[in-house]
């Protein structure tokens, strides 16, 4: 009895041990040179040069006029874009690396529901991105603009 508490205390040790270790390095001060953008800085401003990859897919005409999150109407010709975090209005180049083909949209919705995509970008945007036909394309995306506080 008394052997298996030692271990569990002697693991519990281990991982915090670990966990402080793993805090220390990643608040170091030597900082990446690029940030990715995920939903551990969900709500926080993501600045320019932050990235990720993933798949994106693209919707259009189906949707053209009805409410966005951000409180826009969708226009399926608009080059804009869904993203789970990035706040509204930050610019982002997308990347299509099977073609190099890119575009530069706007974030004006949250998306995309499905846990395997990183965003859903519009009609106008796919086109540009060569991926009307396939649907669904792995890509890289790069903040380039954060968003612009409105004036009052």
């Amino acid at each position: 009895m008394n052997s298996t508490l030692l271990r569990c205390g002697l693991t519990a040790a281990f991982l915090a041990l670990s966990a402080s270790s793993v805090m220390a390095q990643a608040t170091s001060a030597s900082a990446p040179a690029s940030v990715p953008v995920s939903a551990s800085n969900k709500g926080a401003a993501a600045s320019a040069g932050a990235t990720e990859s993933g798949k994106i897919a693209w919707y259009g005409q189906k949707f053209a006029g009805r409410k966005t999150a951000s409180g826009e109407a969708f226009n399926p010709g608009a080059l804009t874009m869904a993203h789970k975090t990035l706040p509204f209005g930050t610019r982002v180049k997308i990347t299509n690396p099977k073609n190099s083909k890119s575009v530069t949209v706007r974030v004006n919705d949250r998306g995309p529901t499905q846990p395997d995509r990183v965003g859903d970008v519009s009609y106008a945007a796919a086109r540009k991105l060569g991926m009307l036909k396939s649907g669904v394309i792995e890509a890289e995306l790069a903040v380039v603009g954060t968003a612009q506080a409105k004036k009052r």
